[in-house]
């Protein structure tokens, strides 16, 4: 599997949804069960390579900024949730977390910015279709720390600064 068809999958599985992500996870399990084991592992690690890439300071604090604060936790389904919003949205998020501003249409904290389900995805797949737990991908582990230069995500005038398109739609102060 290359990365155009990951992407195409994500894609067509979120329009699917409607933007639900629980919803998404359903049909994306549905869509990889279709596959053979190997591919749905080569889509794990394509989750799993975007999943460490996204694991930035600057991405934790935007996901600060949308859901009013991310613990750890929240912040790893945020993760998930931003590979499930697909190729545009994430590769902009990358580049430029304060983007998101744009980037996003509708955000409802309710519903939006948690994908816990979507990071299970696969697993869930490869374990129907052959009985047995996946076997590890192979892929480097996710660094220790976050990539760049940490934040307070406690400082609202900070959050403010770094991300000012984000704080103004999106900001509790």
């Amino acid at each position: 599997m290359d990365e155009t068809e990951f992407w195409e999958i994500v894609d067509s599985t979120r329009e699917a949804a409607d933007g639900d992500p629980e919803e998404q996870a359903e049909l994306l399990v549905e869509r990889l069960l279709q596959l053979d084991p190997d591919s749905v592992l080569d889509f794990a690690r394509h989750f799993e390579a975007r999943y460490n890439r996204a694991y930035h300071w600057d991405l934790w604090g935007a996901a600060a900024v949308l859901l009013g604060g991310a613990s750890d936790d929240a912040f790893d389904y945020f993760r998930c949730w931003l590979i499930g919003q697909g190729r545009e949205v994430f590769e902009g998020a990358i580049h430029d977390p304060d983007a998101l501003a744009d980037l996003l249409g509708e955000f409802d904290e309710e519903i939006d910015g948690d994908g816990e389900e979507l990071g299970y995805a696969a697993d869930e797949a490869y374990e129907q279709l052959t009985g047995v737990v996946a076997p590890d991908l192979g892929t480097p582990p996710q660094p220790p720390e976050p990539h760049g230069t940490p934040l307070d995500f406690e400082d609202e005038s900070a959050l403010a600064s770094r991300f000012p398109r984000l704080w103004e739609r999106f900001g509790t102060g």
